[in-house]
């Protein structure tokens, strides 16, 4: 049985291409599993580069967007030295956070694993914001998510 994609997925996607480094394996030669988090974070960040939403420019904003959860579901190993691209899809909400579905697909094309995150908003005292920061709902605008 297929599965069904998130149903407020968008259209806007970034690549971002990664070589596995020795010390990210473990002593089976495979990806240790809790790297595939620090892709996810690799992905956000040339998705946030590319469409002018980076860590630096929440930050730039007052404003933090920490995990509050993550999902990855492992289907093939990967291996030193192999070459594995991250895709990262923005998913449109109307609450005050940010989601993210990934791909992982090694040199073949084949899903290595798949996630998700969700992010919320914090301002600079560390208070959650139960809206959708202003520089936020700009963003969406001018991408034509809302």
């Amino acid at each position: 049985m297929k599965k069904k994609e998130h149903a407020d997925a968008t259209k806007y996607k970034a690549t971002y291409d990664i070589r596995i480094r020795f010390n990210e394996t473990d002593p089976l030669g495979i990806v240790w599993h809790g790297y595939y988090i620090h892709y996810f974070e690799d992905g956000r960040e040339a998705f946030g580069r590319k469409y002018g939403i980076s860590y630096l420019d929440v930050q730039k904003n007052g404003y933090a967007t920490p995990i509050v959860k993550s999902l990855c579901e492992h289907k093939l190993p990967l291996r030193y030295g192999e070459i594995a691209t991250i895709e990262t899809t923005f998913v449109n909400t109307s609450a005050a956070k940010m989601i993210f579905l990934y791909k992982i697909l090694n040199a073949e094309g084949n899903i290595v694993c798949t996630g998700e995150t969700v992010q919320v908003f914090v301002d600079d005292k560390g208070e959650l914001s139960l809206t959708n920061p202003p520089f936020f709902e700009i963003w969406k605008q001018q991408m034509e998510i809302v």
